[in-house]
């Protein structure tokens, strides 16, 4: 089999790792080595064709091994597959079903080149999914990394889907940004030192009126609690007079009387 694997055209291969994923139970290792040779795996995910191939047969690896060999064959073509109409879906599929730690070659290749992929729009999407299925050590390596990169991302129409933070929320792309760190789990000190920006910041008053920022105002209000929730009432409470008369600001006041009344029920 590795005889007729080396005197194979790419076509010939394609076709033998679409047999091989139909039938992956009887794959040996030799094969799979074969197979994922010279970045030819990531040459098949590129394909229109082969990437069903690749997802067929990342769905049933059955050992410790196998695994191995694919991390290994994708590792130094990640971006690539990242930023690529059908390779993106591979990508996709590793983080979904290899789990985050066998996955962390992604994670790597993410947080090295988090502005070339954030800014693309088949990365944005990976980048989103792989916020989705990392481990807390992961997604806040993942939302410093963004962070870092806000101001350049935010300028970018798909780099906004993944994004300091007053700036960003009275944006129409990079309020996505913020609103979506606001809505991440797993990483209560980060989004604690965001809110803790945004309400401190000296053009909350703007913030609070804009037609993007209002809604990430609003947001802090509906995913906050305790003291860093009493924090954001105390620092809007002086701009009340000012909310009452505008569409954006009624919105507020609404979200601070119905958590003013929920937690006196609490209590």
């Amino acid at each position: 089999m590795q005889k007729l694997l080396d005197r194979c055209s790419e076509q010939q291969r394609l076709e033998v790792l679409q047999r091989v994923s139909e039938k992956s139970e009887f794959v040996s290792v030799a094969v799979l080595q074969r197979v994922s040779e010279k970045g030819e795996l990531v040459s098949v995910a590129l394909n229109t064709h082969g990437t069903r191939a690749v997802q067929k047969l990342i769905e049933t690896l059955s050992s410790r091994e196998q695994r191995e060999i694919v991390i290994e064959a994708f590792r130094n073509g990640v971006v690539s597959l990242i930023k690529d109409l059908n390779g993106n879906h591979v990508v996709q599929r590793c983080l979904k079903l290899l789990g985050p730690q066998d996955s962390q070659f992604i994670y790597d290749a993410a947080a090295a080149n988090c502005v070339e992929i954030a800014s693309h729009r088949h990365g944005c999407c990976v980048l989103q999914r792989c916020i989705d299925f990392a481990l807390p050590v992961q997604k806040t390596a993942m939302v410093d990394c963004i962070a870092s990169h806000a101001l350049i991302l935010s300028q970018d129409s798909f780099g906004n889907y993944v994004g300091k933070f007053p700036e960003l929320a009275m944006q129409k792309f990079s309020s996505n940004v913020v609103e979506k760190c606001l809505k991440l789990s797993g990483v209560d000190a980060e989004r604690e030192e965001m809110i803790t920006e945004l309400m401190s910041s000296p053009m909350l008053l703007r913030l609070l009126q804009d037609a993007y920022g209002n809604y990430v105002i609003q947001g802090v209000l509906a995913v906050t609690t305790g003291a860093i929730h009493e924090m954001a009432v105390d620092a809007i409470r002086p701009f009340i007079p000012s909310l009452r008369g505008t569409p954006h600001g009624k919105r507020i006041l609404q979200k601070m009387g119905a958590a003013a009344s929920t937690n006196g029920a609490k209590n």
